[in-house]
C-alpha cells in the first residue's frame, strides 16, 4: 500500500479555500503555516497553563486500552472555552477555520457542531499513539470507506515547536483513500507534521494519525486540538439545557441517558459526551 505524497504540504491562511481542501482531499491533511501569531500562542500558552500544573499526566478513562491511547506520561486539558478567552474569542472564531468548515460540511450537512476541544501536552518518554482516524467515533461511517461523507475535521495547532524528535503528530498521507477504513495502517507508514507554533494542521477525520513519540528528556511538545462535526449528529431537542437536573436525578439511568444525562457508548467508541473523558453522570452526581 503505498501513500500519495512523500510529504504533508504547506499552505498560508491567505491560500484560496478551494487550493486547501484540494490538497487535503488528496492528501488527507495540510499544514497551514502562521495561522496563530506569536502573541496568541503566548496568550494561549499563559491561559492553559494553570489548568496544565493541576494535573498529573496519565489517561483518566476507566478503560485500559484508553489509558494506553491518550498516553501515560501526557496531559490533557479540556472545557477549553472556559480555560482560554483566547481560544473561545479568537481561535474557535477564527474567520478561516469557519470558511473551512463552511465549505466541508455546508452541502451534506448544512451546519456544524465542535465536538471536542482539548490541550495536549505529551511528555519526555511518551510512546507513539496507537494509528486511528478520528470518525472511529462514529462506527457506520467507517464501513462507508473514503466514499462516505466527511463527518468530522480536526484542527491541531502547535503551542510549541513540532519536530520528529519530540512527538510531532504523524499522519498517514493518503489514507483517506484506502477502501478499508479498519486498516489503520503502520507507524512506518507515517511522516512526522513537523511545525512552528502557530501553525496548524488541518486534517479529514478519514486520515490515519496518532501522536509521535516524546524522545526527548525535557521538551514538553504542546499542542490545541480540536474538531468539527456535521451537525446531523446531534439530537434534536437540547434535553438537559430544559429538562431540571433534580428531575433527572430521579429518573432511572436509562431514562438519563437517552436524554443527555449520561454518557454515550456507542459501537467502536470508548465514548461519547464525557466530562474530561469520564461518566457524564459522576460530574453530575447521579
Amino acid at each position: 500500500m503505498s501513500t500519495t505524497t512523500a510529504q504533508l504540504r504547506k499552505v498560508t491562511v491567505s491560500t484560496p479555500i478551494d487550493e486547501i481542501l484540494a490538497i487535503v482531499r488528496e492528501d488527507g491533511g495540510v499544514i497551514i503555516q502562521g495561522m496563530l501569531s506569536p502573541d496568541q500562542i503566548e496568550r494561549i500558552n499563559r491561559e492553559v497553563e494553570p489548568g496544565l500544573q493541576e494535573m498529573t499526566p496519565g489517561g483518566k478513562h476507566a478503560d485500559e486500552l484508553m489509558t494506553e491511547f491518550h498516553g501515560r506520561k501526557t496531559k490533557r486539558l479540556t472545557n477549553l472555552v472556559t480555560r482560554s478567552r483566547t481560544f473561545a474569542t479568537e481561535v474557535i472564531d477564527h474567520d478561516l477555520v469557519h470558511a473551512l468548515a463552511e465549505a466541508v460540511f455546508h452541502e451534506e450537512s448544512g451546519t456544524y457542531s465542535m465536538t471536542a476541544a482539548q490541550v495536549i501536552e505529551i511528555g519526555p518518554g511518551n510512546g507513539a499513539q496507537i494509528l486511528h482516524r478520528d470518525l472511529e467515533n462514529w462506527f457506520p461511517f467507517v464501513g462507508m470507506g473514503p466514499d462516505g461523507p466527511e463527518v468530522v475535521i480536526n484542527f491541531l495547532i502547535a503551542l510549541t515547536e513540532f519536530t520528529d524528535e519530540n512527538g510531532a503528530t504523524r499522519v498517514i498521507p493518503g489514507s483517506n483513500h484506502w477502501p478499508d477504513f479498519e486498516d489503520r495502517g503502520t507507524p512506518e507508514q507515517t511522516i512526522p507534521a513537523e511545525m512552528s507554533a502557530g501553525d496548524v494542521l488541518f486534517f479529514s477525520g478519514k486520515t490515519a494519525h496518532g501522536g509521535g513519540a516524546n524522545q526527548t528528556n525535557d521538551f514538553f511538545r504542546k499542542a490545541v486540538s480540536f474538531g468539527l462535526n456535521a451537525g446531523y449528529l446531534v439530537g434534536e431537542e437540547a434535553h438537559p439545557f430544559v429538562v431540571d437536573l433534580e428531575l433527572a436525578k430521579s429518573l432511572s439511568p436509562r431514562v438519563q441517558q437517552i436524554i443527555g444525562f449520561r454518557s454515550q457508548y456507542p459501537k467502536g467508541s470508548p465514548g461519547l459526551w464525557m466530562v474530561d473523558y469520564t461518566e457524564l453522570a459522576d460530574t453530575l452526581g447521579l
